[in-house]
C-alpha cells in the first residue's frame, strides 16, 4: 500500500508548521497536551516541542488508579527527552466520587468519564497557562469513532488527524520516539490489560489498509470485496463502524430557523486569528 508510505521529513515540517501557525495567529504561544505515555500523544508531544520550542509545551499526566506503570514510565521518559514542563494529576478521587453513585457502571461508561475527567483538566489548565489544547487522535480513530466525545476526541488544534495508525508509527521513528513507546501494544489504559487492537477485533496495520482505499482511494466495498483480499465480513464491520461514528465527526446539528445558520451558510473559508 505505497499510499500508507510517508515522505516522512516533509509531513514533519508540514505539521511542525501547522502547530507553529495555528496556535500563534490565534493569539497563543504555548499548548497543552494529554500526556498517556502512548504513541499519539508522544508524537503530538514531540512535534509540538520542535514547533514552539520546549518551554511553549505542558504535559499533563493524569493517571487513574488502574493506570499501568508503563505507561508512567514512558510518559516521563517523553518528558525527560523533550525538555517540556509536565504536570501530573491523579483523578481517581474525581472519578470513583462520581461512580460511587452509580456502582453498577460497566466499563464503557468508565472509560469514557475518565477520558473526560481528562480533557475537562486539560481545558482548564488551557485557560491557566494561556494556551491551547493539542489534538492526539489519528485518522484511523477519527473513521473508526475510536474515541470519546468531548473526552480524547477534543482539542483546540489536531496535527494528527489525517495521519493513520501505522503512519504515526512512521512518523515517530522518524522523530527518535524511543522504541519501547513506538513498538508496544497501543492502549488507552482505560483498564487493566486493555489494549486497542482486543477492543477493536482487528489490527491497526489491517484495518488503515481498508481505510486508506475506502477514503483516500475511494473505492466502493463491493470493489474491495471482489478483488477478494480482504474478509468480506472485516470490511462491512469497518464500513459500519465509520458510518454509525459520523455524528462524532460533525459539528451539533443546528435547526434551521434564520437565513444563514452556523456551519451550513455561515462557513466563511477564512480564519480572521488575533
Amino acid at each position: 500500500m505505497p499510499n500508507l508510505q510517508l515522505d516522512c521529513e516533509t509531513v514533519r515540517k508540514v505539521l511542525t508548521g501547522f502547530i507553529d501557525n495555528e496556535v500563534r495567529k490565534a493569539g497563543f504561544h504555548r499548548v497543552v497536551v494529554g500526556l498517556s505515555g502512548g504513541l499519539d500523544s508522544a508524537l503530538s508531544a514531540y512535534l509540538a516541542a520542535e514547533a514552539l520550542g520546549p518551554e511553549g509545551v505542558w504535559a499533563i499526566r493524569m493517571p487513574y488508579r488502574t493506570s499501568s506503570p508503563e505507561s508512567a514510565a514512558h510518559a516521563a521518559m517523553v518528558v525527560q527527552a523533550l525538555g517540556i514542563h509536565s504536570l501530573t494529576i491523579e483523578i481517581t478521587p474525581m472519578v470513583d466520587a462520581y461512580f460511587a453513585i452509580f456502582p453498577d457502571a460497566d466499563q464503557i461508561r468508565r472509560g469514557n468519564k475518565m477520558a473526560r475527567e481528562r480533557m475537562t483538566i486539560l481545558f482548564d489548565h488551557s485557560a491557566r497557562l494561556g494556551a491551547l489544547v493539542l489534538g492526539t487522535s489519528n485518522k484511523t480513530e477519527l473513521l473508526l469513532g475510536y474515541g470519546t466525545l468531548h473526552g480524547d476526541m477534543a482539542s483546540a488544534v489536531n496535527p494528527l488527524g489525517d495521519l493513520y495508525k501505522t503512519q504515526v508509527r512512521q512518523l515517530s521513528r522518524h522523530l527518535g520516539i524511543p522504541a519501547e513507546i513506538v513498538e508496544k501494544h497501543p492502549s488507552a489504559d482505560l483498564w487493566e490489560g486493555q489494549t486497542d487492537e482486543a477492543e477493536l477485533g482487528f489490527t491497526y496495520e489491517e484495518v488503515d489498509k481498508v481505510l486508506c482505499r475506502l477514503v483516500d482511494q475511494r473505492w466502493e466495498v463491493n470493489d474491495l470485496i471482489a478483488e477478494g483480499r480482504f474478509d468480506e465480513t472485516f470490511l462491512r464491520a469497518v464500513v459500519r463502524r465509520i458510518q454509525t461514528s459520523q455524528y462524532k465527526r460533525r459539528l451539533p446539528v443546528i435547526a434551521k430557523i434564520s437565513s444563514r445558520t452556523i456551519d451550513r451558510d455561515f462557513r466563511y473559508a477564512r480564519d480572521w486569528g488575533r
